[in-house]
């Protein structure tokens, strides 16, 4: 990515201050529980510690959204995003490329193969090389399944990660960050406090420093990505992690980092790490 590097002028400083409005009044509901259909309670806060020094608690991003929103999410039948969790079973059970086989020819039933497996992601891979979700499953398809490899952020492979999300659903995040993972977590730290783009502003700028105030018309979390993939109503479709990283970044007015690059899995790993004791949501919905 190329940093952007602003002219020092008053104008510009205006500009990104007046960005950021609202006051204590769009903090996030702390009464607020989230209930899946009445039965399945998930965690939407969790203590701070040493990787999170600078927040109080961890909050979960459902805690800032409307009371519509968060009702939409209690609901699996109002979920829209459980029409792509349904399409990425029946890809579960499709056989495909040259070898004839499907996926749960190789993992068995999805609730018990892949039970855990989010929760877990982004994970170094038996080669030491940090893999999110999207890598195992295009590493089956293109060498156990003889079939060609999904895009990135296409439907087949967004109903296929939301499926998986959704066996760790109420399974508190765990991501590894020590032995092989440490310079991973490291480079993702280092950009999550690095400056970007005319605007500089780091994810920390938003997510740490200005959560509860309102950007624009959006309420800002503090960034964690525990519910990805997310249905968004804003453009009415599940977002994967990456996708919402070069948003994010993209608003800097920056060059953005690719889609499945080393440097977005990297900061994934860090981002994912800020939210561990909070819970997978399975599929979240968001304004």
């Amino acid at each position: 990515m190329q940093h952007l590097k602003p002219a020092k002028s008053f104008a510009m400083a205006a500009a990104a201050m007046a960005l950021f409005t609202g006051s204590a009044f769009a903090d996030p509901d702390p009464t607020a529980e989230l209930v899946i259909d009445g039965e399945l309670e998930l965690v939407t806060r969790a203590p701070s510690d040493d990787i999170t020094p600078n927040l109080p608690e961890r909050y979960s991003g459902w805690l800032f959204r409307s009371e519509g929103t968060r009702t939409i999410q209690m609901d699996d039948f109002e979920n829209p995003g459980l029409l792509a969790v349904d399409a990425g079973l029946d890809a579960w059970e499709t056989a495909e490329g040259s070898a004839g086989q499907s996926c749960a020819d190789c993992h068995g039933d999805i609730e018990e193969g892949m039970a855990g497996v989010r929760a877990q992601m982004p994970h170094v891979n038996s080669d030491g090389v940090l893999w999110s979700v999207e890598d195992y499953v295009n590493n089956c398809r293109t060498e156990r399944m003889g079939a060609e490899a999904w895009n990135w952020n296409g439907a087949d492979m967004i109903n296929m990660t939301a499926a998986i999300s959704m066996q760790s659903r109420g399974m508190s995040v765990a991501v590894q960050i020590d032995g092989e993972a440490a310079p991973y977590w490291e480079q993702g730290r280092d950009m999550y406090y690095t400056r970007y783009g005319q605007l500089e502003l780091s994810c920390a700028s938003c997510h740490e420093e200005s959560y509860g105030l309102m950007i624009r018309a959006d309420h800002l979390s503090q960034g964690q990505i525990n519910g990805f993939p997310t249905y968004r109503l804003k453009n009415s479709r599940l977002n994967s992690i990456h996708n919402r990283f070069r948003g994010c970044i993209r608003d800097t007015r920056a060059e953005t980092f690719g889609i499945g690059t080393d440097e977005l899995r990297a900061l994934e790993l860090y981002v994912a790490s800020r939210g561990m004791g909070l819970s997978v949501e399975g599929v979240a919905v968001r304004n």
